[in-house]
């Protein structure tokens, strides 16, 4: 008995501090030095846009628990980029590692392979949205074309249409040959569980830089 309650308080014991020494413990949000340690070392590994990464740390900071975002990632449709270019980044907050993805963007904000240069959150637009996001949790099929999709809720004033417009997450085979979407976040269909499993309850910065 005497040498069971001694090996489970070595056990409590290097739990707690590995989780110091790391700056988070499993399932929980990491701790603001993690955060910008995180944040540093992205930033020296990544080509994404810096302005769309220091933009998309500060609000996480600032509103991950008010808004209750994923402890553990957060992403940015980087679309300053190509669409032939792996411009959805997905960063996890524990690691530092990076993942990357196709992402389309909307038919009326830039050509095919191109990258977007008109945004807008207007209903009808079939423009990319801009602001931050939150991403869902439930997976659906949408009615007409079967295609597997998150929602999408936004954050901001100027993108809370977001429901209202029908922007979603969703799944597209048009993605891998650059193809445009009606204003959604589409992803080519062999990336779904990769993205979805990492991306619900996360944030999600659209970005375009204009």
């Amino acid at each position: 008995m005497k040498k069971t309650i001694i090996y489970l308080l070595f056990i409590v014991f290097m739990v707690t501090t590995l989780s110091a020494g790391t700056g988070y413990s499993l399932g929980h949000y990491v701790s603001v030095a993690h955060l910008h340690n995180i944040f540093e070392q992205v930033k020296r590994t990544t080509d994404v846009s810096q302005k769309a990464l220091a933009d998309t740390f500060a609000y996480y900071e600032k509103n991950r628990l008010k808004k209750r975002l994923s402890p553990k990632y957060i992403a940015i449709a980087d679309y300053t980029k190509l669409a032939f270019n792996k411009r959805l980044y997905i960063i996890n907050l524990y690691s530092g590692k990076v993942c990357r993805f196709l992402v389309a963007h909307g038919k009326n904000s830039g050509a095919v392979n191109g990258r977007v240069i008109s945004a807008g959150n207007e209903k009808g637009s079939l423009k990319t949205p801009t602001g931050f996001f939150k991403i869902g949790t439930r997976e659906g099929i949408s009615r007409t074309k079967g295609y597997r999709y998150l929602t999408v809720d936004g954050l901001q004033k100027e993108n809370r249409n977001a429901r209202d417009r029908e922007i979603l997450l969703h799944t597209a085979p048009y993605v891998s040959k650059g193809g445009r979407s009606f204003g959604c976040f589409a992803i080519d269909p062999r990336d779904k569980e990769h993205v979805f499993s990492r991306l619900r309850n996360a944030l999600l910065y659209s970005y375009v830089g204009i």
